[in-house]
């Protein structure tokens, strides 16, 4: 439903405004004008869902990875039916990461500008830090030395900082009595020198094509510039991705069944090769270690074609289990394979209350710092899929957020917490008590409970996939039968 939601935009009347009177192309029948296939994979598509200062979606841009001509290519898209556009501290940290993604893949960036430039009553959470706006033009310049080429198309007003973005790139198209390109517009102009000015007099395709020299191309229509971006991206010199000469085998059980199969707790007791039998190619799994610390499931198996190192919760993650996860995730950097974590942590078990259980409790600590340095030092692609619940250091040692996996999703069902709130502190036991004692320990304790249940209630929202997505602490929140497509 939330996604359906997004898909909207602004709303319906904000789309019709965009489409009919100001003439112009949705945004998302813009990408469908631009890429090979209207599939494409949406990154972080909740990003503001619920936040203070908007509407679904408050990032007022799609970013994405799809194919233009063969070749792969991320794309940041303004959708102008939300706010116009504006640029929102959100939108910012969703244009960065996608930015992060073209650099770390080397992937072609296309922008499709509509923008109002930022929202100035939010400077302070948008300008002025390292990861702020200006980061966006830095990551641009730093892209354009690196080689990975970026194109964009001046579909709508670009004002401010959204002039930059255009202007940075390697090639530009602008759309002829749609797309203006200005640091300020007209209405500045005339509080600023009292001079009547057009927006196609100011900053209009024609100025720009002809006079300027800001844009490379100029587009008589939205369809065209699309076209004209096409043929743009068709002289890069990128090598198109080479068509699979044979369809990948489907698993032997139903992806669909993974809705069924998703753990709605989160104490581990599923057995995730259930999962796994659903997830890979042929459901065949080449098991690592598979008596050994079985807690931890390892092995390879091919994801649509694709040879995959495997790592995955099935339980508490004992000493044995971090070991061979160690071991294994160390074999899949040698040779070279890419990583998959599928996440369902167990909640953390409690203190050691004896020598021995101190010793047994230090023993699997060590063995669980070994392989969170081994995943921290893996040379090699690594996709994370938080499938269940996601607790304290598990998430460390499963390659969660701070590890810096190449893509993060979650399942609806996902909880990313440092605890579980099923396994939160109870209300210490009043003793025994008499009197005016007793009745200050009751008070004192219903207190403890007011504040426990504000607490509870709070962490219960906190650790939801829906709050984490929306603040883009992942790349979104997935369908578990699509897990094999993301």
């Amino acid at each position: 439903e939330l996604l359906e939601r997004v898909k909207k935009g602004g709303g319906e009347n904000a789309i019709l405004r965009h489409t009919q009177r100001n003439k112009k192309v949705f945004v998302r029948e813009r990408l469908r004008l631009l890429l090979d296939h209207a599939d494409f994979l949406e990154l972080s598509p909740l990003a503001g869902l619920d936040m203070p200062y908007g509407d679904v979606p408050a990032a007022g841009c799609l970013t994405g990875i799809g194919r233009i001509c063969g070749v792969w290519c991320v794309f940041i898209a303004s959708d102008a039916t939300v706010k116009g556009g504006t640029i929102y501290p959100i939108g910012v940290k969703k244009q960065l990461r996608a930015q992060e993604i073209a650099m770390e893949n080397r992937l072609l960036s296309v922008h499709l500008v509509d923008s109002g430039g930022a929202f100035l009553p939010l400077q302070s959470e948008l300008f002025p830090d390292k990861l702020h706006g200006g980061r966006i033009f830095y990551n641009e310049a730093i892209m354009s030395a690196m080689g990975i080429p970026q194109v964009a198309v001046v579909c709508g007003s670009c004002v401010a900082g959204g002039a930059y973005v255009p202007t940075m790139a390697e090639e530009s198209v602008i759309i002829d009595k749609i797309g203006t390109l200005f640091l300020a517009g007209p209405p500045l102009v005339k509080a600023a020198t009292g001079e009547d000015v057009s927006p196609e007099d100011l900053g209009g395709a024609r100025l720009h094509s002809q006079v300027s020299g800001c844009s490379d191309h100029f587009a008589p229509s939205e369809e065209e510039a699309y076209e004209c971006i096409r043929n743009v991206v068709s002289t890069l010199n990128c090598e198109p991705v080479p068509e699979q000469d044979r369809e990948p085998d489907s698993p032997l059980y139903s992806p669909e069944e993974l809705l069924g199969l998703a753990p709605l707790g989160y104490s581990c007791t599923l057995p995730v090769k259930l999962v796994l039998s659903r997830l890979v190619d042929g459901s065949r799994f080449q098991e690592f270690k598979a008596t050994y610390g079985t807690t931890l499931v390892t092995g390879f198996g091919h994801v649509e074609g694709h040879l995959v190192g495997i790592v995955a919760n099935n339980g508490e993650l004992a000493h044995d289990a971090a070991l061979k996860g160690s071991h294994f995730v160390q074999l899949c950097g040698q040779r070279g394979i890419p990583i998959l974590f599928l996440q369902n942590t167990a909640p953390q078990p409690a203190g050691p209350a004896s020598i021995s259980q101190a010793e047994a409790h230090s023993n699997r600590l060590k063995a669980q710092a070994s392989m969170m340095a081994a995943v921290a030092c893996a040379a090699v692609p690594k996709i994370t899929i938080v499938i269940g619940g996601c607790f304290g250091s598990d998430s460390y040692i499963m390659c969660g957020r701070s590890f810096s996996p190449n893509f993060l999703f979650l399942w609806p069902n996902a909880r990313v917490g440092l605890v579980d709130s099923q396994h939160f502190p109870t209300v210490p036991p009043a003793g025994e008590w008499t009197g005016e004692e007793l009745e200050l320990k009751q008070l004192k304790a219903n207190a403890f409970k007011l504040v426990q249940f504000s607490a509870l209630s709070r962490l219960e929202e906190e650790s939801s996939a829906f709050y984490s997505s929306a603040r883009l602490w992942d790349d979104g929140i997935i369908l578990p039968q699509d897990t094999r497509k993301v």
